[in-house]
């Protein structure tokens, strides 16, 4: 069972928008993306709990068992160019932490069909929190 997941109105508008413009190449993960937005509670920006990641967050997160903890921001493709602490939400990883809450896991399944399982342990930031309702 999924743990439930809280997305901002304006994260999902412009998700919506941007899967819409997906090309049939990336029908992959899309599917995956809109299958985690359709079980997500939506909230407007100023209601969203401060221990969430939400788009435009950083956030340091761990995969299966392995040590090594990663420090990302949860990113649109577009904002990916040439930034090599970026995550594109269009990732397996990516999809799987938007929504999810500090202390959470999740198992996702990569497009290869292997699983993993990823946990949420910080939002180091999160723009709702600073009071970047609108960014």
């Amino acid at each position: 069972m999924k743990p439930n997941i809280v997305v901002s109105s304006l994260d999902m508008d412009r998700l919506e928008a941007l899967l819409d413009a997906l090309p049939a190449a990336q029908a992959q993960a899309q599917q995956a993306l809109l299958q985690e937005l359709s079980r997500a509670d939506v909230v407007e920006p100023e209601g969203m709990p401060p221990h969430v990641a939400t788009m435009n967050s950083r956030v340091r997160f761990v995969l299966d068992k392995d040590p090594v903890e990663h420090d990302m921001v949860l990113s649109y493709p577009r904002d990916m160019a040439g930034a090599a602490d970026r995550l594109s939400i269009l990732t397996p990883v990516g999809s799987a932490l938007l929504g999810l809450e500090t202390g959470k896991s999740i198992a996702w399944t990569r497009p290869d069909g292997a699983a993993f399982t990823v946990k949420l342990l910080e939002v180091v930031y999160q723009p709702e929190r600073a009071g970047e309702l609108h960014r």
